[in-house]
């Protein structure tokens, strides 16, 4: 079976459990899941259940797939997302993406906790990602491309969309919350990184680090998706005599104290699509 045929198969699962047609995929980072409450369910479908999806193996991410409404928009969110690091290729962190896609939906929303590697973005702001860099030393569009999945080569220019994240800008101004526009730099990991790295980094023109995000907003783009992705900043990381030493549960805490915040301006966007 070949990988379309398999995106068909986990297409065709969902729809044999409910006929629900999502418009709006959602894909939460670490601590950020809050907004699943706010879903009134109509279906809940564990990852294990579904043909040829991997299951989430990180701390504070569910395994589920989630349909129902927010805001009279019908919507579906991934309980939790895939990484790298996880040990999965690219084709399988990315394939939740392509089982949106073939679904029909065309928004997607993302978000994603991330070091700062910008001395002016501190812990708790908000990031809404403007360009990315791909340091993960891979590529989900990597080998043989089906056209029925998107052309050969497309073009990365305006990954994520210039008119979502001005309206994110908008909204989080008229609630006073820190929010500004970056550039995501996505690692392997699942180590933190270096000193040295974060200083190469943030030379580089990142203002972020993280290891997440990236393969999904390529495959998006090589979609025709609609995306907006935000990073919740957890630690600082530059200059280098700011960093602290930061544990997955220093992360996690600075996610939830957050995540209200980014919640009230993604459940605007999306009430205005």
């Amino acid at each position: 079976m070949d990988y379309f045929d398999k995106i068909v198969e986990a297409k065709n699962y969902i729809k044999s459990i409910t006929s629900f047609e999502p418009e709006i995929g959602l894909i939460f980072g670490t601590g950020l899941n809050g907004m699943l409450e706010d879903i009134e369910v109509v279906a809940e479908i564990p990852y294990q259940n579904i043909p040829h999806f991997p299951t989430s193996t990180v701390q504070s991410h569910q395994s589920k797939l989630i349909l129902g409404t927010l805001n009279n928009k019908k919507v579906m969110a991934l309980g939790g997302r895939f990484h790298y690091y996880e040990g999965y290729d690219m084709k399988q962190v990315t394939f939740p993406v392509r089982v949106m896609k073939a679904l029909n939906i065309q928004y997607l929303f993302m978000s994603n906790v991330a070091g700062s590697v910008n001395q002016h973005l501190v812990p708790g702001d908000i990031v809404f990602l403007n360009d990315h860099i791909n340091l993960l030393g891979d590529n989900p569009l990597r080998g043989v491309n089906d056209e029925r999945l998107g052309v050969r080569f497309p073009d990365m220019m305006d990954v994520y969309d210039p008119i979502l994240v001005a309206k994110s800008l908008e909204i989080a101004k008229k609630y006073q919350i820190r929010a500004h526009t970056g550039v995501y730099a996505a690692l392997m990991g699942p180590n933190l990184e270096t000193k040295a790295e974060y200083i190469m980094m943030n030379r580089m023109g990142a203002d972020l680090v993280g290891m997440s995000t990236v393969p999904e907003a390529i495959v998006s783009k090589h979609a025709g998706m609609t995306l907006l992705a935000a990073s919740v900043v957890s630690n600082q990381c530059y200059p280098p005599e700011l960093i602290r030493e930061t544990s997955v549960e220093d992360v996690i805490a600075v996610g939830r104290e957050t995540e209200p915040k980014l919640r009230r301006i993604f459940t605007e966007i999306i009430s205005s699509l």
